[in-house]
């Protein structure tokens, strides 16, 4: 027996924009920059829950800092592979490298020299890239813990950090550390234990291109 068609919306451009229209009208936002507004509305939308802009940390300057660096061709430095994959390559503003160094050779042996996991030795492996370039953590907190050791330690600057680890061990208390002392980085964090790298790659996408499925 056939069945009729199951009622549910079928245009892109009309999801994106009943999506956005709701976190909009559920989400707090009234506390960011226009700028900020895109991006806390991207990532929103990417895990669903408007209660996360109550949790959101920043620098005044992050979304502009992140968006012109990339506009300039910085690299995208991400933490694991499945934030990599969540970049839309399209939004890139200049063809963009996104690198990923967690699966490289000798990361393992890194990783056993420093006594530290294979995501924070990963990190060490950002230094030829990472001056002025955007950095994307979505899932390990000791490559936020990590990075910031280096920067103490006279490692080069990112243009702005995406701190969006996630779990029960590091989590929260790296971004806390991130949020409190920032090394003079621009940065977005979502606090507490949430995060994680759908986030981490929609403020990417975020900085990379505002919201352009609602542009007119």
């Amino acid at each position: 027996m056939s069945r009729p068609p199951l009622p549910y919306e079928r245009d892109p451009k009309s999801i994106y924009a009943a999506s956005f229209a709701t976190v909009r009208a559920e989400a707090n936002l009234d506390r960011f920059t226009p700028e900020m507004q895109a991006v806390v509305i991207r990532l929103i939308h990417a895990c669903g829950m408007v209660e996360v802009a109550d949790r959101i940390a920043y620098s005044a300057n992050a979304a502009v800092a992140g968006s012109t660096a990339l506009a300039k061709g910085a690299p995208v430095l991400c933490d694991c592979e499945m934030v990599g994959a969540g970049i839309i390559r399209r939004y890139l503003p200049a063809d963009n490298q996104v690198i990923v160094t967690l699966n490289n050779d000798g990361v393992p042996a890194r990783a056993g020299d420093i006594g530290n996991t294979r995501s924070a030795a990963a990190v060490e492996l950002w230094e030829p890239h990472i001056e002025g370039a955007v950095v994307a953590i979505g899932n390990a907190p000791t490559a936020l813990f990590h990075l910031l050791e280096l920067i103490d330690q006279g490692f080069p600057k990112p243009a702005c950090i995406l701190g969006f680890p996630v779990g029960f061990v590091g989590a929260a208390e790296s971004k806390a550390e991130l949020a409190a002392y920032p090394r003079e980085c621009d940065f977005i964090a979502l606090r507490g234990r949430r995060g994680g790298s759908a986030i981490a790659s929609a403020a990417v996408n975020a900085l990379s291109a505002g919201l352009p499925e609602i542009a007119s």
